[in-house]
């Protein structure tokens, strides 16, 4: 895949992440996740860690300073505000197609661009449904996006589980939607109903 394959599903899944994230009340922070020792705080965190700043460091063939790392991005009272704006930033880097070629060093081995991209987009995607969930919203993505969200999975999932990024997948039937099937192979349950939210 390229810019044109990929870009669109960026900036679509960056767009619906900023959106849950505006949906995500103090009150929740310190609420627990479907992610294993991770509460609301500590997810959604990690999300702008790396769907923003990861996204706009691995344009510019830059890596995370600690001080990102180390950061509790959710500290601040409009942090949503300005993890829209830090995505928006992010995704304005890539639309540089010079940006597209070569590959980016990780520190540990480097990647092409575009499946450096594809894989921060289904970070963007699978993360935003953690948030979402976990705080009583729903994540939309395109058929599009969600196949290549499952791409992606099905690609790189032996990798992930073996740094327990991805738990085993769970069953769903063969004609579950393709973003269902997405999580589902990711070890997430896609019928989970969202955290707080009676009788869904």
């Amino acid at each position: 895949m390229n810019k044109d394959d990929l870009y669109p599903y960026m900036t679509e899944c960056a767009a619906e992440a900023a959106r849950v994230a505006r949906g995500v009340t103090a009150a929740r922070l310190g609420e627990p996740t479907h992610c294993s020792d991770w509460d609301v705080r500590a997810l959604v965190n990690h999300m702008v860690l790396y769907t923003s700043h990861g996204l706009e460091h691995r344009a510019l063939r830059k890596q995370l300073p600690e001080e990102l790392t180390a950061r509790d991005f959710t500290a601040e009272a409009d942090w949503a505000e300005a993890y829209a704006a830090q995505l928006d930033r992010a995704v304005a880097a890539w639309a540089d197609p010079a940006v597209w070629e070569g590959e980016v060093d990780l520190g540990v081995g480097s990647l092409p661009a575009p499946e450096l991209a594809s894989l921060i987009i289904k970070e963007t995607a699978v993360h935003g449904w953690d948030v979402a969930t976990a705080t009583g919203q729903q994540f939309h993505v395109s058929d599009g996006a969600a196949r290549l969200v499952l791409d992606v999975v099905v690609t790189h999932g032996d990798l992930y589980r073996q740094y327990d990024g991805f738990a085993d997948p769970v069953p769903v039937p063969d004609d579950a939607p393709v973003f269902a099937r997405a999580l589902a192979a990711s070890g997430r349950d896609p019928l989970q109903r969202p955290l707080g939210v009676p009788g869904r």
